[in-house]
């Protein structure tokens, strides 16, 4: 790591530390702010001590984070297009980052000190998204370059979803509960088992599953909303010093001609395709140097881009060797023929086999793109172990106690816990990030309509209104923040 910064200059390094320690305060919040929902339940059902649930909490979000991958990172990096990122100058790179991490940071302490389940999600991607359109209209880009529309789309799809199927599964889970074992003391509330049989804590059997289901939420939220945090830092470095983080300086020889090779065989891949896919890539109608002045990520521009990329990698096993604008360039080429590829697998006319091979060529593609240094990962992990340890009794009492009108039930507590853990882990497989707010506070309405609790109608729509206010709120901010800052920046 030092090595990498020793040649940066005074201002820039001091910068890029500010910047850097805005996004692990940011982790931190997250901390606090998101993972009580993973200790709620299990804190309000007595299951375990609320000491040792925060502390256990903190150590499986921290595993959850250095085992989770960089798949949600990079869905949160590329967001923004690769050419905003390493096109803009210091000072405006700084000024998105401030702007974008200020917002974010503003609304989740808003939030978290009123005791509102909000989604710090929803609050990072509306940053970024409110940075990248003012970006647009100040620099006078068309909006819909100002953002990757492709990928807001597909994260909205899931932020919206994921709390839908969170609600629905937690209900239909606890309505099996009750037919198959209806008498089962799971179906008590921790006051009234106290009441009835003078106990404190859940029956031994409630209670690990309860403790498991809890653990299990807290290492997919590590995953999950950690790797946001790996992905604000790779957009911080990426956009403040491009030239040192835009590929992985630490790949191997191996590595490098696995990329050159995943270039070939994807040139190969549209010429044996061609009778699909010619007129889509306009193949064989520019040479090799018919480039624009002015690169676009364009799939008719595909084979250009392959043929630039070949030979900037010609013979080179070490991109340390490379000029910095030539790193750039080899990130640039990679991107665009990765987002080109991606669009060619969902077209019709290409077998199933192709397209699995296409899906392999991509992660070929991207292997020395989407990384993140080991001290990255671990600086976040660690940002937001700590951060769960404190702060978390705001949250808690909103989700045991003011979703529903009852108590919640041991059975209300396991229904919504283990949706929580499978819905979020089922996007981390997808490389997709969710609200672990949104979906266990969904999962606890789900359970309190199917247990005919009722819910309170004002806490609802107070999470309701979060909801709804987070995203277009937090791109406002991020924007007026951004708008104002570049005033100082030139």
């Amino acid at each position: 790591m030092f090595d990498l910064l020793s040649g940066l200059d005074a201002w820039v390094l001091v910068s890029l530390v500010l910047a850097l320690a805005f996004v692990l305060f940011f982790e931190f919040i997250n901390g606090f702010h998101d993972t009580a929902n993973a200790v709620a339940t299990v804190i309000y059902t007595k299951a375990m001590p609320a000491h040792l649930a925060v502390i256990l909490s903190g150590i499986f979000n921290f595993l959850g984070v250095l085992l989770g991958g960089v798949g949600v990172a990079y869905a949160i990096v590329h967001l923004l297009p690769v050419e905003l990122l390493i096109n803009v100058n210091t000072g405006h790179g700084l000024a998105m980052v401030f702007s974008l991490l200020a917002a974010a940071i503003a609304w989740n302490l808003g939030t978290w000190y009123f005791g509102i389940p909000a989604s710090s999600s929803h609050t990072l991607i509306g940053s970024i998204l409110g940075v990248g359109l003012a970006n647009a209209l100040l620099t006078n880009i068309s909006l819909s370059d100002g953002v990757n529309w492709q990928k807001a789309i597909d994260i909205g799809i899931s932020l919206v979803l994921s709390p839908m199927a969170g609600f629905a599964v937690a209900a239909l889970l606890l309505l099996g509960l009750k037919r198959w074992l209806p008498l089962s003391k799971m179906h008590n509330t921790p006051e009234n088992r106290k009441e009835i049989k003078g106990k404190k804590h859940p029956p031994f059997w409630n209670r690990l599953v309860l403790v498991l289901s809890a653990m299990a939420v807290s290492f997919v939220h590590g995953s999950n909303d950690g790797q946001k945090g790996i992905g604000l830092i790779m957009l911080v470095l990426i956009g403040i010093v491009p030239s040192l983080f835009v590929l992985d300086l630490n790949s191997t020889t191996y590595q490098i001609e696995r990329t050159r090779d995943a270039t070939l065989h994807l040139s190969q891949f549209y010429q044996r395709n061609n009778a699909t896919l010619g007129e889509y890539l306009a193949l064989g109608k520019f040479n090799g140097s018919d480039l624009p002045e002015l690169f676009r990520c364009e799939p008719k521009q595909t084979e250009p881009t392959i043929n630039a990329l070949l030979a900037t990698l010609k013979n080179v096993t070490d991109y340390s060797a490379l000029p910095a604008e030539k790193r750039i360039e080899v990130r640039r080429y990679l991107l665009c023929l990765d987002d080109t590829a991606k669009k060619v697998g969902k077209l019709e006319g290409l077998p199933a086999r192709e397209k699995a091979d296409l899906d392999k060529l991509r992660k070929d593609l991207t292997a020395t793109t989407e990384y993140a240094p080991f001290w990255v990962i671990f600086a976040v992990a660690l940002a937001l172990g700590i951060g769960t340890m404190v702060g978390w009794k705001r949250v808690v009492l909103t989700v045991g106690e003011k979703i529903g009108k009852q108590g919640m039930t041991y059975a209300q507590g396991m229904a919504a816990q283990i949706t929580a853990a499978c819905a979020i882990g089922m996007a981390n497989v997808f490389s997709l990030p969710v609200s672990t707010t949104h979906v266990l506070s969904s999962g606890v309405a789900g359970t309190m309509v199917a247990n005919k609790s009722g819910l309170q109608g004002g806490t609802v729509r107070t999470i309701l209104l979060a909801w709804v206010l987070t995203l277009p709120t937090s791109m406002c901010l991020a924007a007026g923040l951004f708008w104002l800052a570049t005033r100082f920046v030139g």
